[in-house]
């Protein structure tokens, strides 16, 4: 009863259509939410590889270098995760065909992007680290450029 009604009143007063060339409004995509997780990653690769082990046999002095070196991993691994999501979200919905004419290498560019974020989880590599925000960066310029903006992009650190 509700649809018939809801189809009658539709036929009455028909609404405008909608278009949008991604799946939410815009504005909602940014890769700086890529870029903020992916340097936690770095931060957190960073301390990792700068973590001194303790030299003596003290119990209490394990503990906590453990208890840190686990802190730093899970973060690294959450964030590096994180950055992932939202570059795969940002390459399939917002990006649509007609940007490969003007960004022939984006899709190799993200492949590229969220498999050093693979790496960056897996390993303890600030080479891939550092690498993962070059990419992000290539990424953020063909962004804003795709919306006719330039837009600066930073780091924290």
């Amino acid at each position: 009863m509700l649809t018939k009604a809801l189809n009658i009143l539709n036929q009455t007063l028909p609404g405008p259509a909608a278009q949008a060339h991604c799946d939410g409004p815009c504005g909602v995509y940014d890769p700086a939410s890529a870029r903020i997780a992916a340097e936690a990653g770095l931060s957190m690769t960073k301390k990792i590889l700068a973590l001194e082990p303790p030299a003596n046999t003290d119990g209490a002095a394990w503990a906590a270098y453990l208890n840190t070196m686990s802190r730093y991993v899970a973060i690294k691994e959450e964030e590096t995760h994180t950055a992932k999501r939202e570059l795969l979200v940002l390459w399939t919905d917002y990006f649509k065909p007609h940007h490969l004419e003007a960004y022939p290498n984006l899709h190799d560019t993200f492949w590229k992007a969220t498999k050093l974020c693979s790496a960056v989880k897996v390993e303890v590599s600030l080479t891939h680290a550092q690498e993962l925000m070059t990419a992000i960066e290539e990424i953020h310029n063909m962004f804003w450029a795709s919306k006719g903006r330039d837009v600066p992009y930073y780091t924290a650190s």
